[in-house]
């Protein structure tokens, strides 16, 4: 059988990094065997440290912890890296190029699927920095898929609540209905055919079950995409 690789987990916030590392656990078992998952190690610098970076439009300073966590994590032993967290890849042309490893774009990974599943346009949630980047537009584009940003209203909401209450864990019935109503504008007055989940918490409170839209679900993607890195041709025992 071939060598599981390491998978470095470059995290921001909390509750999306979770996420990621408790899918690729879980899933790992359906590659690997029971209770079996790729080798992951995690480093995660104060969230603060990247707010402050972020609300000072500081993307110099949000590579540099990024690529703090890389050099930890390659000492570490990982073999390639992934962030689960959208907003913070408006740094990543600052980060590739000086990384002791390679990386997996969370918004590649999306915008991979995205046209797999043959979507031509697709509305963008997310924090209001991850909605007025380019992040998300720009690798869209390069399949031919038009990215959708929602209203400057809809922004600002989704932004308050991902960043007052889903990265600390809260979710409440009427943020839930805030982030439906922005989806249904994608549908019925912008439309679009899906919706990027791109912030890796709004998963926790979103999905098909209760979106007018097919959803592109950026934190269980990012997770299968490195499963199936550090995987390749493993199988189950």
């Amino acid at each position: 059988m071939k060598a599981v690789a390491h998978i470095g987990i470059v995290g921001c916030s909390a509750e999306g990094a979770a996420l990621c590392y408790r899918t690729i656990c879980a899933e790992g078992a359906m590659r690997l065997g029971a209770h079996a998952h790729p080798e992951v190690s995690m480093h995660t610098p104060s969230l603060a440290e990247y707010v402050e970076c972020l609300e000072r439009r500081d993307l110099d300073g949000v590579a540099a912890l990024m690529l703090a966590s890389a050099e930890k994590l390659a000492r570490a032993g990982a073999d390639f890296l992934i962030c689960p967290d959208n907003t913070i890849h408006a740094a990543f042309s600052r980060v590739a190029p000086r990384s002791p490893l390679p990386w997996l774009h969370i918004a590649d990974v999306v915008a991979a699927e995205a046209g797999r599943r043959g979507f031509q346009r697709v509305g963008i949630t997310g924090t209001r920095w991850l909605v007025q980047s380019d992040v998300y537009p720009q690798q869209l584009l390069a399949r031919g898929i038009e990215a959708v940003r929602p209203s400057d209203a809809a922004r600002d909401e989704m932004g308050r609540i991902i960043m007052d209450e889903l990265v600390n864990g809260v979710i409440r019935p009427e943020s839930v209905a805030v982030f439906r109503l922005a989806i249904d504008d994608f549908k019925n007055h912008q439309g679009c055919d899906a919706v990027v989940l791109g912030c890796t918490e709004i998963p926790l409170i979103i999905d098909d079950s209760n979106s007018a839209l097919p959803t592109l679900d950026s934190t269980r993607l990012l997770a299968r995409a490195a499963l199936d890195r550090a995987v390749g041709g493993c199988a189950p025992d």
